[in-house]
């Protein structure tokens, strides 16, 4: 009998299939991926690939933005219930309500939010690039959201703006507190220090280098230091150590693991390829209202 991973590949063949996946995902998903990368990367390649079906191991929103940008691809979650707690935190209501608070606001999305979300905002951002489109927007005042730990860490580096920050945050990225730093740093005083910008503010002040996923694997492969300390989600390690086999990686205690992330199994990606199954269906009215803030990430993020 063939293996699982010889029946994903001949599905993809027959089917017309791509496989994408995130940093976070466990390894063997990683593995049997056409594409692994950050949020960004991902969108762009979902608008970007030319298979009709599109198998997105990573949590909900994802695969929406997929289905968002790609209306006439069929795009697969292989588990239905991969959420994100941070997305879940962002209402609409009180958006709304901050809309006619802040009527000349720039209304800006973390990619981490639903699309319903989505259809209320401006412009999207991921990590790798809210920085750069949040400085080049005319508006003084944004509203970020959901993420009140990275609008921070933007609004630390953006004086000329002021932002309305929303108190959503990752339940993964927000449980790391300065001491489980500073008890890595006493075992490893030589290891720089390597954070996402979804971490506390105090632990962000560790940092040497903050950035997303993506951006820290690239540090992490051009830095000189042969051991470092990365606080972000887990799955990165395989990419890291992939990238850079001869360098050690420490990651926080407690661990730092999103349970959303690794509900994907290599035989939810097989079944979800034999059966079509978990399509992302978006009601036509509110694809196109949400598609917009993701045509402007993809236009002022280039």
């Amino acid at each position: 009998m063939n293996s699982i991973e010889e029946r994903i590949e001949t599905l993809k063949q027959e089917k017309n299939a791509v496989i994408l996946a995130h940093y976070y995902q466990c390894s063997e998903i990683q593995q049997i991926a056409d594409y692994v990368g950050d949020s960004y990367y991902l969108s762009k390649m979902a608008k970007e690939a030319s298979q009709e079906i599109i198998v997105f191991c990573g949590v909900r929103f994802m695969a929406e933005s997929a289905k968002i940008l790609s209306p006439h691809k069929k795009v697969l979650l292989p588990v239905a219930d991969a959420g994100c707690p941070m997305a879940d935190m962002a209402d609409t209501n009180k958006i709304k309500e901050l809309k006619k608070q802040y009527p000349d606001a720039a209304v800006v999305c973390y990619i981490n939010t639903s699309v319903e979300v989505k259809a209320l905002c401006d412009v999207c951002v991921t990590s790798s690039n809210a920085l750069d489109i949040i400085r080049k927007l005319p508006q003084r005042e944004i509203i970020f959201l959901p993420d009140r730990n990275l609008s921070a860490y933007i609004a630390g580096k953006c004086p000329e703006k002021e932002f309305v920050i929303y108190p959503g945050y990752c339940i993964v990225h927000n449980k790391i507190l300065p001491e489980h730093i500073t008890e890595l740093k006493i075992k490893h005083p030589n290891a720089p220090v390597v954070a996402h910008p979804e971490c506390r503010k105090e632990v962000l002040a560790f940092a040497d280098f903050v950035g997303s996923t993506g951006k820290i694997l690239s540090y992490a492969k051009s830095s000189d230091s042969s051991e470092m300390i990365i606080v972000t989600e887990e799955g990165i390690r395989h990419a890291l150590e992939q990238q850079s086999p001869n360098k050690t990686f420490y990651f926080p205690y407690p661990q730092m693991i999103c349970v959303n992330m690794k509900k994907t199994t290599i035989e939810n990606v097989l079944w979800a390829l034999e059966d079509e199954a978990n399509e992302i269906r978006i009601e036509e009215g509110l694809r196109i209202s949400a598609l917009n803030c993701l045509k402007e990430m993809h236009r002022l993020g280039n």
